[in-house]
């Protein structure tokens, strides 16, 4: 599992006009070349009267799967730059689809390339970037008199909260960096003077807006 990676935040859609040509740029997360492969045939599906549904996607820890497809355009003038785009961004698990209904003037290979780029990248900004980082979820376990203490401090600490739960104690989830375990403890049982029982979870990623 990689420390941290960049993604794309879900679904999004962003339409721009060049040259009287429509570019309607879908894009979503996939984490299988399946889901990517899906998603492209459900756009294809929801557009089967748009001239072209070009698309790229970029799958994999290591970039492993990577896909483009001109879809009738020229060779090298659609797919590819869309994967450009995945690839200079930095993104991993994102699939993208650009639909374009033909506005009657010929951009020529390079007009198309721009086109199909500039389409990608706005897709992609309009639809959001989020950082996802492995963190250690943290088990800590306290009396109910505890809790609005702890709640608060954690709330205006750079630590973020998973979850509650309200069993007969009470057991704050919290999100820690690995390297940052052993002073998360020494901070909870020092404001706890010693009464949190504190048990390390499982390794999950946490998303935040890049």
């Amino acid at each position: 599992m990689l420390p941290s990676y960049l993604t794309v935040k879900g679904d999004g859609m962003h339409e721009i006009v060049i040259q009287k040509s429509r570019f309607i740029a879908h894009v979503t997360r996939a984490e299988t070349e399946e889901e990517a492969q899906q998603f492209i045939a459900s756009i294809k599906k929801k557009h089967y009267d748009a001239n072209h549904n070009c698309s790229a996607y970029m799958i994999g820890e290591n970039d492993q799967i990577q896909k483009a497809n001109d879809d009738g355009e020229p060779s090298g003038t659609a797919g590819v730059p869309i994967l450009e785009v995945i690839k200079k961004k930095g993104l991993k698990d994102t699939a993208v689809v650009i639909t374009r209904y033909f506005g009657g003037i010929k951009l020529g290979a390079g007009g198309l390339i721009r086109a199909y780029g500039k389409s990608a990248s706005e897709g992609i900004n309009a639809t959001g970037i989020v950082e996802r980082k492995l963190m250690r979820v943290m088990h800590t376990k306290v009396d109910y008199t505890w809790l609005g203490k702890l709640e608060n401090e954690l709330r205006s600490s750079t630590y973020n909260i998973k979850e509650i739960e309200y069993l007969d104690n009470v057991i704050i989830q919290t999100f820690a960096e690995e390297g940052q375990k052993q002073q998360f403890i020494d901070w909870m049982t020092e404001m706890t003077n010693g009464q949190a029982v504190i048990v390390e979870g499982d390794m999950l990623y946490l998303e935040n807006d890049h």
